[in-house]
């Protein structure tokens, strides 16, 4: 069963990149947004496996932990795992602090530790 991931932030080359990495390791589709409110409208639309968020954000360089925030303040959406894609640790645990699961850098793809904490989430 394909699953769907929701990429929010990202430029359209760092969108592929993401796109490419989870499609060469998971049955996944990844969609794409740019803010908040498309990210919400997205989430009202369809049943997301993942929601990504880069740590700030492609359009207005805003930072990308206020998404993290509103989805975590919906209990419509409290459940959904999201992960902030950042290669700094100060900024993981601070995402962690607020409710997302420990994410990872667009320097570690290559990592199999990557994609052991995308399978519980991603495998079928």
């Amino acid at each position: 069963m394909t699953k769907l991931v929701l990429d929010v932030g990202n430029c359209g080359p760092d969108f592929a990149s993401n796109s490419r990495f989870l499609a060469a390791n998971f049955p996944c589709e990844v969609k794409q947004a740019h803010g908040l409110e498309d990210t919400l409208a997205a989430l009202e639309s369809e049943d997301f496996a993942l929601v990504l968020v880069n740590r700030k954000l492609d359009r207005d360089y805003s930072d990308g932990i206020e998404i993290l925030r509103a989805i975590k303040a919906d209990p419509r959406w409290q459940s959904i795992p999201v992960m902030l894609i950042t290669n700094y640790a100060d900024h993981q645990d601070a995402a962690v602090a607020l409710g997302a699961a420990r994410g990872f850098g667009k320097l570690e793809f290559e990592k199999p530790e990557t994609v052991a904490k995308l399978r519980p989430i991603l495998s079928e």
